[in-house]
């Protein structure tokens, strides 16, 4: 079972979009408001475990590139487990989150 909220803004000042993805046994569910969500799914499972719960490992070099103001949160439950994750561009590992994750985030990833 998948239950997430998601809430995405553009810029600070700008209006909160929110989405909901529900799915179980694999389909999206009712209740779902994203534009995509199969392809929100998809990620979703091919992603989301790596990205809601990431094992420690050695540093990362992340290019120092600024991607544009946006923030997501993304609230729920992700498989029976607690999820709170907050996506930025600020730099380029998180530009890659955020494009990894863009069809839940209410985007294409551009």
């Amino acid at each position: 079972m998948i239950d997430l909220a998601i809430s995405v803004r553009e810029a600070p000042e700008a209006p909160e979009y929110v989405f909901r993805l529900v799915a179980e046994d694999g389909t999206p569910a009712p209740g779902t408001t994203l534009p995509a969500p199969e392809a929100a799914l998809a990620a979703v499972e091919e992603f989301g475990e790596d990205i809601f719960f990431p094992r420690p490992g050695p540093p990362r070099l992340c290019t120092q590139q600024y991607g544009g103001p946006q923030v997501a949160v993304v609230s729920g439950t992700f498989h029976g487990r607690a999820v709170h994750s907050v996506f930025t561009r600020t730099d380029g590992c998180e530009i890659a989150r955020w494009k990894a994750m863009a069809p839940l985030l209410g985007g294409n990833g551009a």
